[in-house]
């Protein structure tokens, strides 16, 4: 059971080369892209920007967006990888990844699941509102938003390369 993250720019090569059953899209209301022929009533897509609290003119993630994302990934068939991506790579999607993997997981430590984002990324920096919210929906008491705090911020870049997650994390 994997999550693969990726930027926009390798959609096209990971859906080829993996064979995702699921795919979610983040990306500004104005960048989004069709759904994908290959992932028919299987593409997630929100209109989301990348940003961490309220601006005029940009959407922010709310409550209902992660809650989208939980019910997506509860249909979720793990025989199939996940493919997440959002414009870079670096933050709405491997915050998405760390979500799943969390709601995936609910016995496992949260900071086992953020060490292991991070040394599969340098630069991963999961977006900390997506992470807050489902913090919240999940009822983890802040220990999802402590993990991805522990690990710091990612190695500054434009483009993350795409890197996997595992969906599933033995208790500590």
């Amino acid at each position: 059971m994997t999550l693969i993250v990726s930027s926009l720019r390798r959609l096209p090569e990971l859906i080829g080369a993996r064979s995702p059953s699921h795919l979610i899209s983040l990306l500004a209301p104005s960048e989004m892209i069709e759904e994908h022929p290959a992932m028919s009533g299987r593409h997630l897509r929100l209109g989301v920007n990348d940003i961490v609290e309220p601006a005029e003119g940009l959407v922010a993630p709310h409550e209902g967006t992660v809650r989208a994302i939980l019910d997506f990934a509860e249909a979720w068939d793990p025989r199939q990888p996940m493919l997440i991506h959002c414009w870079a790579g670096i933050s709405r999607s491997s915050a998405t990844a760390f979500i799943v993997a969390c709601a995936k997981n609910p016995q496992a430590d949260e900071t086992v699941i953020a060490d292991h984002l991070r040394a599969q990324s340098p630069i991963a920096h999961p977006n900390s509102r997506l992470v807050a919210l489902a913090d919240a929906l999940l009822g983890r008491e802040g220990r999802m938003s402590a993990a991805v705090h522990s690990i710091g911020p990612g190695r500054p870049a434009f483009e993350n390369e795409p890197f996997e997650l595992p969906a599933r994390f033995v208790p500590t």
